[in-house]
């Protein structure tokens, strides 16, 4: 398992986390697939709200437990569930949503495996950061707090 020290965990503030979902039009029967989902906030969020199954990807194992935690308290432990690993490791081939909070140049290393296991028709929604090479179906700015979040959707061919 590798450990990625450049990517450190920085929460998705909710209001951006329900625009990310809401751009994606995630519905129930979708499978949300978050890479590095931290605290659980968008995989929870995909399921309370927007009736999908979700799946996080999370290498600390204290962020692991953190999610477990609050999902077993929400009563959500059939609809999401936490991987703890490497998301290079995890096939993503059932995903129909991928979500992303991780650096540009993360968002390059990942860009061959989300080209070799996504089927076409999945969207995946990158915070703050562009997949090069990729072309988004839409950007959206979103002012939050003290700073202004992007979003980028994409549409995979």
């Amino acid at each position: 398992m590798t450990y990625y020290p450049q990517v450190p965990f920085v929460p998705t503030p909710y209001s951006v986390a329900r625009r990310m979902l809401e751009l994606a039009e995630v519905k129930p029967g979708d499978v949300v697939y978050d890479l590095g989902c931290g605290d659980g906030r968008i995989i929870i969020m995909a399921a309370k709200e927007f009736g999908a199954r979700a799946v996080g990807i999370e290498i600390r194992k204290d962020l692991v437990e953190q999610c477990l935690r609050e999902i077993l308290r929400l009563g959500l432990q059939d609809k999401v569930k936490i991987i703890h690993g490497d998301f290079f490791e995890v096939d993503l081939s059932e995903a129909d949503v991928v979500t992303l909070y991780l650096l540009t140049s993360v968002n390059e290393r990942l860009k061959p495996k989300l080209d070799r296991e996504l089927r076409p028709g999945t969207r995946v929604v990158s915070h703050d950061f562009e997949i090069k090479g990729w072309v988004p179906k839409k950007i959206e700015n979103i002012y939050n707090q003290w700073r202004t979040h992007k979003i980028y959707l994409y549409v995979v061919e």
